[in-house]
């Protein structure tokens, strides 16, 4: 029974930065953890893109951190690409690990002080419970994806997230990269 949708993305957090701990003090073990926490990464925000935000804007009121959360979702996911290009046994890899480590902490301290109360509070606990079931049953699917493995289809739907207009008619590497700047932007 997957359980409120706030309390499973919360574990998530937990678990990511487990994860990022472990790569920082044990640099050995970072060719197999690696893939684990990309594939990680990867799954929790395509489920939350998919499944979640379009609900904490639409029923939980929280449309401005939704779209402000998505734009870190899309700096997350380059950070995440250029860390699993880069060598785990380089000296780059510090540097390219901790620029990750700060964007995600920031963001999951954004999430977890603004839109996962929001949610708490402005959705029932039923609602919260077939959140995590629809949660649990995205991220499932979306295990063993990438970064670079985005659709067109998960562009829009960050697009439509980050409340980015203008886009509908892009093919996907203009729709990518108009993410990107206005992530950047």
């Amino acid at each position: 029974m997957p359980g409120d949708v706030v309390d499973l993305i919360m574990q998530d957090h937990r678990e990511v930065e487990r994860l990022f701990d472990e790569l920082k003090d044990n640099p050995d073990k970072r060719p197999n953890l690696l893939p684990v926490l990309t594939t990680l990464l990867t799954a929790h925000s395509r489920a939350e893109e998919a499944e979640v935000y379009p609900v904490a804007a639409s029923e939980a009121g929280e449309k401005e951190e939704v779209s402000h959360s998505q734009q870190e979702h899309i700096e997350a996911d380059q950070l995440l690409a250029k860390l699993a290009a880069t060598d785990p046994a380089s000296a780059d890899f510090e540097k390219v690990l901790q620029n990750l480590v700060d964007a995600v902490s920031h963001h999951v301290e954004e999430e977890e002080t603004k839109v996962l109360p929001g949610m708490r509070s402005n959705l029932s606990d039923e609602r919260r419970t077939e959140l995590g079931e629809a949660f649990a049953a995205s991220r499932k699917q979306h295990l063993g994806e990438q970064p670079g493995d985005i659709t067109r289809d998960q562009l829009a739907k960050q697009a439509a997230n980050a409340d980015i207009s203008g886009t509908s008619n892009l093919p996907k590497d203009k729709l990518q990269q108009k993410l990107q700047d206005e992530a950047e932007g």
